[in-house]
């Protein structure tokens, strides 16, 4: 069978199980099963494959169809300027989390910083921390998280990009296992709430780990406790920013503003689809 023909028949497969990006899909599971650019057998669709690598492919497409996610199927995703490995201990990335390392970079250029300390609270895949210290060079880096299996994967992510030296992995709830103070706290917290989890994609509610999705009853608790408690590990003008839900944006400012004995200059920052992604505020 030709890989015109596979292509073919994986996509149609993937379009009645109701995948919206079949082709897409069949193809970028293709190039990882015979670990090559999808442009290789664009060129040459008339190469078939042999009996095993069918199989293998026939396999992948039933697990596609069936819901799980591209990203977990490969074991990587792509972020920022990088490559990540990804399992289902840790929340897939996602583009528009690209938007608060952006932020960050901004704030990092405006306050000229040496040295600045960084924290991440709840690093996942370390996709947050990795890229702020490939971007910061002299930043020292803290990425914290409250499960031992997602740290394990975030510093393998590390070594892949020797960034290992770069960053201190701490394992624990929030700022619990962290001292002193930083010019910069970021977040990507869960900010779903219980209703709005139910509804979810079953390609996200069922294999993405519902840790790191779901916040609580209303989405906002964690927001609740990182803007309450981030003011203390704060140095004088540092920033805390942190991604937030696209209807989440008038609930996370009023937070900020129940606080605003220790912030200031809070912020929000749309995402590339103008929908509000990031919300920053100041230590006084």
């Amino acid at each position: 069978m030709t890989v015109r023909k596979i292509i073919f028949e994986a996509t149609q497969k993937l379009e009645e199980a109701g995948i919206p990006s079949a082709r897409l899909d069949a193809e970028v599971l293709l190039a990882f099963l015979l670990r090559c650019d999808r442009l290789a057998f664009i060129k040459n669709p008339d190469d078939t494959l042999s009996k095993k690598q069918l199989a293998d492919f026939d396999r992948l497409i039933a697990r596609r169809a069936g819901g799980e996610p591209v990203a977990y199927l490969t074991g990587r995703k792509a972020f920022w300027s990088f490559v990540l490995k990804v399992n289902p201990s840790v929340l897939i990335p996602r583009p528009d989390t690209e938007v608060i390392v952006e932020e960050a970079l901004s704030v990092v250029r405006q306050e000229s910083w040496i040295r600045p300390r960084i924290l991440d609270i709840g690093t996942g895949s370390g996709a947050i921390a990795l890229a702020l210290a490939r971007e910061i060079p002299d930043a020292s880096v803290t990425a914290t998280d409250i499960s031992k299996a997602v740290l394990k994967t975030a510093q393998k992510n590390a070594a892949a990009l020797k960034l290992n030296h770069s960053i201190v992995f701490l394992e624990g709830d929030l700022f619990e296992p962290v001292g002193g103070r930083f010019d910069m706290i970021v977040s990507n917290p869960p900010y779903i709430g219980a209703e709005e989890y139910e509804s979810l994609p079953a390609g996200v509610k069922n294999f993405e780990p519902e840790e790191a999705l779901r916040a609580g009853q209303t989405g906002l608790e964690f927001y609740e406790k990182l803007i309450y408690q981030a003011h203390g590990y704060l140095k004088e003008n540092g920033w805390l920013l942190l991604e937030i839900g696209a209807r989440q944006k008038q609930e996370v400012r009023a937070i900020f503003e129940a606080h605003k004995d220790f912030y200031e200059r809070i912020d929000v920052r749309e995402d590339y689809a103008g929908l509000p992604r990031v919300i920053k505020g100041r230590r006084r």
